[in-house]
């Protein structure tokens, strides 16, 4: 409702679109979270990746050695971040052989078929599965200058309304079910282009591409490919890192500030994570979480959105056990997205760089991509909520 309501051209509206990419969502929701079979497939992956993690370890004991620090922030610095650099390193490497690609045509082009969406921006959908918001677009790198408005647009909303598979682990590794980061990383590639096509739907007529040729990995051998992801890992891991740390002291001297004012005005225990419960207790409310619940929801969404993800996913994660199971699995879906206000600055920097001519265009769309992408989320939430409660 709220996406239609944003829509600029309501009348241009493909609703095959909406109702098939809505049920290919559902669909694989119930496969995943009620039948036996599907569970039991998600646990296998959910087992392999885990499984990846412990290889990842091999490389985290030599380097620091077998006793790791066991308390809190000290394992996100040395289990989490480095993981992420191990993560990175190997899909670089799946990239270079060509296998990333071959995964994300496959996916894409059923997509494409099934929703009538064009192709380029279905395949830079399906690669935000595993890849980051400025990773996927350059799969498509040589079109960015052609596509219509909408597709631009949609390739914007894809990346926004997924995570990538190295923080993906990270993720798990901060006490997050790894079966619903992965149920929401294959659901946010329907619900980012059902968001998109509703809020921003093709006016352009114009032919699709009929042989598209996806971007391959200029690395000379697969030493140099696993060394490029190691870097653009480490790059990654030491980002996010300082990006926490930044954003964790400013939290706390903000809350400094608000409960001194709130104290002076007779308002004891102000913060930042109070105010944003209060404004978004209602929304996450109406896509399921229970009442009592819904303050400490409405923060997490809040810093998700102002913030960003992997800050939201800090405070979720020593506190899931607490909450109830529908509310843990809503959360985990709401916030596995990079939708927020700083993403408008990466998608402006990363496809802005891949297509000068286009970097006004996509700043002019940046807001409303955060919306969709935040919508595409809670969603995704909103099914699993409903499942998880029946």
């Amino acid at each position: 409702m709220v996406a239609f309501l944003l829509s600029n051209n309501k009348k241009k509206i493909n609703w095959r679109t909406i109702i098939i990419g809505f049920l290919i969502q559902l669909g694989f929701a119930v496969i995943v979270l009620k039948s036996a079979v599907g569970k039991k497939a998600l646990q296998k992956v959910a087992a392999m990746a885990t499984s990846i993690i412990r290889y990842a370890n091999e490389g985290i004991n030599f380097l620091f050695g077998a006793a790791i620090p066991t308390n809190g922030g000290m394992v996100f610095a040395f289990q989490v971040l480095t993981v992420i650099i191990f993560i990175s390193s190997l899909v670089s490497v799946l990239y270079y052989f060509g296998i990333m690609q071959f995964v994300v045509k496959i996916i894409g082009g059923a997509l494409a078929k099934l929703l009538g969406t064009s192709k380029l921006e279905t395949l830079s959908a399906a690669a935000n599965i595993f890849l980051s918001q400025t990773e996927s677009p350059l799969l498509i790198k040589p079109y960015i200058n052609k596509l219509s408005t909408s597709e631009l647009f949609t390739v914007m909303v894809g990346g926004v309304a997924s995570v990538s598979g190295s923080v993906l682990v990270g993720y798990s590794l901060m006490g997050i079910p790894l079966e619903y980061l992965i149920s929401a990383s294959f659901m946010a590639a329907p619900a980012g282009l059902i968001m998109a096509k509703m809020i921003f739907p093709e006016s352009d007529a114009k032919a699709l591409e009929d042989k598209i040729e996806l971007g391959k990995d200029d690395s000379v051998n697969v030493v140099d490919a696993a060394a490029k992801g190691a870097s653009e890992g480490l790059g990654l891991a030491l980002n996010i890192g300082a990006m926490l740390l930044a954003f964790i002291s400013l939290i706390a001297l903000v809350n400094g500030i608000i409960g001194f004012i709130g104290g002076l005005a007779g308002i004891d225990g102000l913060s930042l994570e109070m105010i944003f419960g209060y404004i978004f207790s209602p929304v996450v409310a109406i896509i399921g979480v229970p009442w009592n619940e819904a303050l400490t929801a409405g923060a997490l969404l809040g810093q998700k959105i102002i913030l960003n993800e992997f800050v939201a996913f800090s405070k979720l994660g020593p506190i899931i056990g607490d909450l109830s199971q529908k509310t843990a699995a809503i959360m985990t879906f709401s916030l596995c997205g990079f939708a927020n206000i700083s993403s408008i600055a990466i998608l402006i920097g990363g496809i802005g760089g891949m297509a000068p001519k286009r970097k006004h265009e996509v700043a002019k769309l940046g807001l409303k991509t955060v919306v969709a992408g935040t919508l595409a989320n809670l969603l995704s939430a909103t099914i699993a909520g409903l499942l998880i409660g029946l």
